[in-house]
């Protein structure tokens, strides 16, 4: 069993890391050295998942600015992305990976559709899984994907890999006096305005990494499952104190989860550790 501090990653690419020295495309050195990094993390016990950008074929902001519909330079983008993944795909399959391509538009013929469950079926079978074409929908960047499929899948990390080595107060390319932060939490980030992420990306991760917090704090989640709910064999029904298997009508009404409901936070239903006796 892998004693890993973060089992769950989802690892974020700028398409402009695929070009390498290259002015357009996929570089293919790049592309193996990068595929190779990312199996010796998936060897370790890592359950991984990918999103890769579309910068290094089309960009939708930038199709735009040069007077193309943004809704078609966008879909033009999350294309440029699946093109992407499919490259990542074959390159970690010759290194011997078990890879799944799931687009967020249906193009059945080349990959599978993104579907939450499944997704998370395929990580916890050890293969790893790329997320294409963003969220499916124009004017959201594959920062937000990033952040939107991490949220989903439960993942324990979301990394972003860039073309600097951290996060500064201004593009250090620019400004050779740009200051490097070793650390910053979530809300830093979105008064600075540091465009770590898109903005959009990141108020969704704050948000989470508060609820993940609550949680925590009102004893909901215990850290010995992942951060995640414990096993149901420990749910019991918060009205009789029975094992969450009781069939009354009250009890199977009140077995839903209050965590999850828009009426949240609320007396949970699921404790930890179970009630003796």
């Amino acid at each position: 069993m892998s004693d890993l501090v973060h089992r769950r990653v989802l690892l974020k690419l700028s398409g402009e890391a695929l070009m390498g020295s290259e002015d357009y495309g996929i570089d293919p050195v790049v592309i193996r050295r990068i595929a190779g990094e990312v199996m010796e993390a998936r060897e370790a016990g890592a359950e991984i998942a990918l999103v890769i950008g579309g910068g290094n074929i089309f960009r939708g902001a930038g199709l735009a600015a040069g007077g193309m519909d943004r809704v078609t330079g966008d879909q033009m983008g999350m294309l440029a992305t699946v093109i992407n993944a499919l490259a990542m795909q074959d390159a970690l399959e010759k290194l011997g990976g078990k890879v799944r391509v799931m687009s967020a538009i249906k193009i059945n013929d080349v990959c599978e559709d993104y579907i939450r469950r499944r997704a998370v079926r395929h990580l916890e079978k050890g293969r790893i899984a790329i997320f294409a074409a963003g969220t499916g929908n124009p004017f959201f960047t594959t920062d937000s994907a990033a952040a939107l499929r991490a949220i989903e899948i439960n993942a324990d990390l979301l990394l972003k890999a860039t073309k600097v080595d951290g996060v500064y107060d201004k593009d250090p390319k620019k400004h050779p006096d740009a200051v490097r932060f070793e650390e910053l939490d979530h809300n830093e980030v979105i008064a600075r305005d540091l465009q770590v992420m898109d903005t959009a990306a990141s108020i969704p991760v704050a948000e989470a990494a508060m609820r993940q917090r609550m949680d925590r704090h009102v004893g909901t989640v215990d850290p010995r499952h992942g951060g995640r709910f414990p096993p149901d064999s420990h749910r019991r029904c918060t009205r009789t104190s029975k094992p969450a298997s009781c069939t009354a009508a009250t009890c199977r009404r009140r077995r839903r989860s209050p965590c999850r409901s828009s009426n949240w936070p609320r007396t949970p239903t699921r404790t930890w550790p179970p009630p003796r006796g």
